[in-house]
């Protein structure tokens, strides 16, 4: 093996090796999640070396220089407030200026002639992505305004979309007409159309290297396919009732499936065997993902409450309990270490993953939250809500520091880019924000 480059991530922490193996350019990360501002330099760098073969003594220098700019990153707290930068308005007949008083001047275009369905940024938040009942998916630049291309071709209601993140270069579009398509985000020209689902297609995922993309349907199976071939490669079959959640580890190696049969499984993502079935629940999921270091699996229902499972055995480790009403969202930060859940009940909570302790309650929302999303820097939680407001939080007091207002109906959908300096807001009003 030989070491070609080093290269940054710095959510999570850590840094990524590009090496030559048997004449094939690989990659592998070495993950710094406890890193801290104030971590012993040298002392981290011996430790990587005694562990990682790659890092020889000549490459010392340049991964002390790397660790020392991660530091430096987490540093830098994320503690400024966002402001309306665009608006698109997703009727056609909407096409007024927007009266809003914030303090930055907006753009309402026409685009969709039906009802949104969902949206997405790509990793770097230059472009998003929006779904409609009008069947088809607009890719737009986030800074213009301006809609690049249209993705047209389905039957029916285009209801779940994703970017390829971190590349950002295709999309893929699950919809009621049972298809997926894969597209150029570059060109909006179609690479695939996946057959095979019997039923509606509810959720997908890429997987990390983005050679796989999954889809879960209404008719009970999740299907993976091949990106670069467009076939099928396994289909994953043992849930009784249709499966509204899936998610990868981070290697890519496992997924796992959350269904309205109260149950999820994980799957071996290459064979499609199943590995575990987590049973504990009393009403359905409404979602289910792994920590970072695949350590953990954490799963949300609509019993009110939040299970954590050891990944490894599958077995619960802890209920997270508290809620009055059912988990519509949850989520763990970047490194693991801490817990977010979204409830119909107006509040969301912040666990300590270790301890299983509730840190702090959100409250101030006057409807059902539910979307819950970290910063990347773990220091700020979004929420999105039936109020028409999002909310931005810190996440240690549980203060809120800024309500972002402008909708007129329900917030379904909001995220973070991977800097955290953007802002993307969904609305039942039938247009979406951008702020920053």
């Amino acid at each position: 093996m030989k070491l070609k480059s080093l290269l940054l991530r710095y959510y999570p922490p850590g840094i990524m090796l590009e090496y030559e193996k048997g004449g094939e350019l690989k990659t592998k990360s070495i993950d710094l999640l406890e890193l801290s501002p104030s971590t012993d330099v040298n002392t981290l760098v011996g430790e990587i070396q005694k562990v990682e073969p790659l890092i020889t003594a000549s490459r010392t220098k340049q991964v002390r220089l790397l660790v020392q700019r991660l530091q430096e990153k987490l540093r830098q707290h994320c503690d400024h407030n966002f402001y309306l930068f665009k608006q698109v308005a997703l009727f056609y007949h909407k096409h007024e200026p927007c009266n809003c008083s914030d303090p930055v001047i907006s753009h309402v275009l026409r685009a969709h002639i039906l009802p949104l369905t969902n949206v997405a940024l790509n990793k770097a938040g230059s472009c998003f992505i929006t779904g409609s009942y009008d069947r088809t998916c607009k890719v737009w630049d986030t800074a213009s305004g301006e809609e690049l291309h249209t993705l047209e071709g389905h039957r029916n209601v285009v209801y779940a979309i994703a970017f390829n993140n971190p590349y950002g270069d295709k999309i893929a579009t699950g919809s009621f007409d049972k298809t997926c398509k894969l597209w150029s985000a570059e060109t909006g020209k179609c690479y695939h159309t996946f057959r095979g689902h019997t039923a509606e297609i509810v959720c997908l995922s890429f997987n990390p290297q983005s050679t796989v993309v999954a889809t879960g349907s209404m008719d009970t199976t999740a299907k993976l396919w091949d990106i670069q071939s467009g076939e099928e490669v396994v289909t994953l079959t043992g849930h009784l009732a249709e499966i509204i959640s899936l998610s990868f580890d981070t290697s890519g190696d496992r997924i796992i499936t959350g269904s309205f049969d109260h149950t999820v499984v994980v799957w071996d993502a290459s064979t499609g065997r199943k590995v575990h079935t987590l049973i504990g629940h009393c009403a359905e999921i409404s979602s289910a993902l792994f920590s970072w270091d695949c350590s953990l699996i954490l799963t949300g229902s609509m019993d009110k409450t939040c299970m954590l499972w050891d990944a490894t055995s599958g077995k619960c480790v802890a209920t997270l309990t508290g809620h009055d009403d059912e988990i519509l969202d949850s989520c763990f930060d970047y490194t693991g270490k801490l817990i977010a859940t979204a409830s119909a009940d107006g509040t969301a909570r912040v666990y300590n993953a270790t301890t299983r302790k509730c840190i702090t309650k959100l409250e101030g929302h006057e409807g059902e939250i539910s979307k819950i999303s970290f910063n990347p820097q773990g220091n700020r939680l979004l929420t999105g809500s039936s109020d028409k407001t999002a909310r931005i939080w810190d996440v240690q007091t549980g203060q809120c520091l800024q309500v972002l207002e402008g909708h007129t109906d329900e917030i379904f959908s909001c995220a973070f880019n991977y800097k955290g300096n953007i802002v993307i807001t969904g609305s039942k009003d039938n247009s979406c924000r951008i702020w920053r």
